[in-house]
């Protein structure tokens, strides 16, 4: 008779059934088929997050071209540093002052701590720039003091007459452009203090006493923040050039008492002994410490993100401690351009960073510096990117195949032999029984 397609296709079964009537049960393989069961519902599990959960593949190449700006987002305390006696700047690798790009998104702040560490008042306006670092500034101090030549004098003098005029003709003129007092160009207003304290310093002046400035009225002087510490935060966007950010002694570290002589034609100038006297109070009263609340680079990143790649910036919540005023903190940064590129085609740009310190200990007259707090950074050149992706279905099947067909035929193997072993055993027992 010839065979059917039908019996054909039967013939070639490779998994056909026991029949219930040739299956033996025993306890060991019930065990046995539960830890299966159990087994594979984990291994599926596993399976599913390996397979379908987002994950991060890195690569590391070298940059063709630098970053277009550096972004700086700081918080730092100082637990014993009054803000009138504490300035910041950034320097570009060869010492000249940086542009912080300072506008309505990049500011830096300032508030006063009392000495518990909480904060008095409320936060005001950073001003930026202006920071003692060398002890060979003092040099051009006295420079700075020397140079009231004729034309500077006359400059100030005229100044003066102009503001009188102004007054006796119209008020209203007077607040609505404030005196530079001779440091500002022709027709330049200065309505706040930090716009006289930048007039000065484009001349190389220095501000000896700023209760004699009208737009400085409302400020505090060093005398009235004794004791107290400083906390200045902000954002601020620097040269991928590299460079530094510091804090450090104000150049217009403000004086009480009669150390102050007047110029005879207007203008106030700190004497070479008092100047003298602030560079001790440099070394004697700035001390140094602190704590890194938050110091990061570029863009921030989701939490999830940070969690999924174990970001952290290394810095952040250190404290660093002197216990005189003779040290100096620095920091050398190596800022690595990261991009981080999502399933659903949105990419962040930003950095991260890698930190090694070092503690100076600076004495006065050594030509070592003047303490201060310093953030050296370099941007390496080469570029990290972490390109999010899944692994997919395709995967996830082949996986699952694969660890559920191995958990069962592995188990099968188990219950086999251990039902060998209770066979064996029991024809062994039977047959000393029987003898």
């Amino acid at each position: 008779m010839k065979q059917s397609y039908t019996d054909y296709f039967r013939s070639i079964d490779t998994h056909s059934p026991i029949s219930s009537e040739f299956r033996v049960r025993t306890l060991s393989g019930a065990l046995i088929s539960i830890f299966t069961l159990v087994l594979t519902i984990y291994l599926i599990g596993s399976e599913y997050t390996y397979n379908l959960t987002p994950t991060f593949l890195d690569h590391v190449h070298v940059m063709p071209q630098s970053p277009d700006g550096l972004e700086v987002e700081f918080d730092i305390t100082f637990q014993h540093i009054p803000c009138a006696l504490l300035a910041t700047d950034a320097n570009d690798p060869t010492g000249q002052s940086q542009s912080f790009h300072i506008d309505k998104n990049h500011r830096v702040w300032k508030h006063r701590l009392d000495k518990n560490g909480n904060t008095v008042g409320h936060k005001s306006r950073f001003e930026l720039g202006g920071t003692l670092i060398h002890e060979d500034q003092l040099e051009s101090l006295k420079a700075a003091k020397e140079s009231k030549d004729d034309s500077t004098d006359a400059t100030q003098q005229k100044q003066q007459q102009q503001q009188q005029g102004d007054e006796l003709e119209e008020a209203d003129d007077e607040e609505d452009c404030g005196s530079c007092y001779g440091a500002g160009e022709e027709d330049e207003c200065c309505n706040t203090c930090d716009d006289v304290k930048r007039a000065y310093r484009r001349k190389s002046w220095h501000v000896p006493d700023i209760s004699k400035i009208t737009q400085c009225a409302h400020m505090l002087r060093a005398s009235n923040e004794e004791g107290e510490g400083c906390n200045v935060h902000g954002k601020i966007a620097l040269s991928t050039g590299g460079g530094n950010l510091h804090f450090a002694p104000d150049r217009q570290w403000e004086k009480e008492g009669a150390d102050k002589v007047q110029n005879p034609l207007g203008g106030l100038f700190l004497d070479l002994n008092s100047i003298i006297e602030m560079f001790n109070d440099a070394y004697e009263q700035f001390n140094v410490s602190h704590t890194v609340n938050k110091l990061t680079f570029g863009r921030s990143m989701p939490d999830e993100v940070r969690n999924s790649l174990n970001l952290t910036s290394q810095l952040d919540g250190v404290s660093r401690t002197v216990a005189d005023g003779y040290g100096m903190f620095q920091y050398y940064l190596q800022v690595i351009p990261t991009k981080y590129q999502f399933l659903n085609g949105t990419s962040i740009e930003t950095f991260q960073y890698s930190v090694t310190e070092h503690t100076r200990h600076v004495d006065p007259g050594s030509n070592r510096g003047l303490p201060g707090v310093f953030f050296f950074y370099e941007v390496s050149a080469l570029h990290v990117e972490f390109e999010e992706y899944v692994r997919g279905y395709s995967h996830f099947f082949t996986g699952v195949c694969a660890a559920v067909g191995g958990a069962f035929t592995v188990m099968g193997m188990l219950d086999r032999k251990m039902f060998d072993l209770k066979s064996a055993n029991a024809r062994t027992v039977g047959g000393g029984v029987l003898g």
